[in-house]
């Protein structure tokens, strides 16, 4: 979105076209056949609304909204059915990049359990722990903390469209989000970290009383970049993750500890994976990327850089040593890295897109703080209190920004001064705006 919005515009609108009326979309699909798998898996509904509504803040381009799109039409999935992959059609139906997101939105919140929380389903955005709410009540808080963010997200848009229709949606959607914080605060919190999800019998997961998986890293990293947890427990519960989740030594952000073993309770495939390999309690780059980018926004840039320097691959692989344990290519990011023994440090699946965005938006957006807002670019930098100073380049469309930040305080955050090509810059609440105008400009900013 930032470099290429053009790019994001075209495949948010190829993802929406993979939905079907009634507000789920398919998991994954074989591009040139259209087939693919209809689930139950619950974030699917969401990620729609999330990536089009940060589209928009970032590019400005809401006219996107309007843009019209088709359904697929396919058989629902049968009482007890978890899956079906098939060849869909193109429904006769089509509506509103708007209304594809909404309806997303809308099955979500029919879908909510007992404690107020969104329903599991057929695994969350981890797909491995499919079976923790297979008969339809286990719940999770994860997802609660993913669905808030994207109702402040999307809600706005949702009300600059005029309609009553669409004000009365918009009023829903934060009518549930308010009772969601609630339920999260009241029922999620377990003393030094907030848990992950109940199985469907009621019993936690992700609890100081669970005998595996005590603590999972998206939890409280969501927490974080929803904004909307108590902000004393958002920073403890990151304190968690650092301790018992960061392994220094060996170079990894755990996904959860203690991995899944012998419980028995049965989560799902994601039990089927060795004790401390892939998302079974080893390192899943694509979790500890937003663990990294939570740091950020909790103004720890100590602990972010830190986390930078513990995931980029190149570090696993800086002497031969090194690269005989990790095995795989040290220029792209591995989706997983295993966290047992003899298999300590070694990295998997390579080449994974999804954890590298991420990492890009992290070190981008999060650390140097360089964020785009419509016609706007905004510098808000949250860096190593030992980094002396930085140097960025930005240069979107005609307009170019050469960026120095300067950091003689040895602080993370806040700019105190700034100069606009050697004038005077206002700082707005310890960062800058900087306008998208066709110059070129030389901007220096104190922390």
């Amino acid at each position: 979105t930032f470099s290429q919005p053009e790019a994001t515009r075209s495949h948010i609108l190829r993802a929406a076209s993979r939905q079907f009326p009634e507000g789920d979309v398919q998991h994954w699909w074989l591009p040139h056949s259209g087939q693919g798998v209809r689930t139950r898996i619950s974030d699917d509904r969401v990620w729609l609304a999330f990536a089009t509504a940060t589209y928009v803040q970032v590019s400005g381009d809401a006219a996107i909204l309007k843009e019209p799109v088709s359904f697929l039409e396919g058989p629902l999935l049968k009482p007890g059915e978890h899956d079906a992959f098939f060849q869909p059609m193109i429904a006769d139906e089509a509506a509103s990049l708007f209304e594809h997101c909404a309806r997303g939105l809308d099955q979500c919140l029919e879908l909510t359990g007992e404690l107020g929380l969104p329903l599991i389903g057929g695994g969350d955005w981890n797909d491995g722990m499919n079976r923790v709410g297979e008969n339809g009540k286990g719940e999770s808080v994860w997802l609660g903390w993913l669905l808030l963010r994207t109702i402040e997200l999307f809600a706005p848009l949702a009300e600059q469209r005029g309609s009553v229709a669409d004000a009365q949606r918009a009023e829903r959607w934060r009518e549930h989000a308010l009772a969601l914080a609630d339920s999260l605060e009241e029922k999620a919190w377990d003393g030094e970290w907030y848990r992950r999800a109940t199985f469907d019998d009621g019993t936690w997961l992700g609890s100081k009383d669970s005998d595996e998986c005590r603590i999972d890293s998206i939890a409280q990293s969501w927490a974080v970049l929803s904004g909307a947890a108590d902000p004393a427990r958002a920073k403890q519960a990151m304190a968690s993750v650092q301790h018992h989740l960061i392994r220094e030594h060996d170079g990894l952000a755990l996904l959860f500890t203690p991995p899944f073993d012998k419980t028995p309770k049965e989560p799902g495939y994601i039990k089927g994976y060795p004790a401390g390999l892939r998302e079974n309690g080893g390192q899943y780059s694509h979790a500890a990327m937003w663990a990294m980018l939570a740091f950020a926004k909790l103004g720890d840039g100590d602990a972010a850089c830190g986390m930078f320097k513990l995931l980029n691959p190149i570090n696993h692989a800086l002497t031969p040593k090194e690269s005989q344990r990790y095995k795989v290519e040290p220029y792209v990011v591995a989706a997983d890295v295993y966290g047992v023994a003899p298999h300590n440090g070694r990295g998997g699946w390579t080449w994974y897109t999804g954890a590298a965005g991420w990492m890009y938006r992290a070190g981008v957006e999060g650390i140097l703080g360089i964020r785009r807002e419509g016609e706007w670019l905004v510098v808000d930098p949250c860096i190593s209190s030992h980094w002396p100073a930085f140097e960025a380049t930005i240069t979107l469309g005609d307009t170019r920004y050469a960026i120095r930040v300067e950091n003689p305080g040895q602080v993370n955050r806040g700019i105190q001064h700034a100069r606009l090509d050697e004038s005077p810059l206002d700082c707005m609440n310890g960062y800058v705006r900087l306008a998208l105008d066709g110059g070129q400009h030389q901007v220096v900013l104190t922390l």
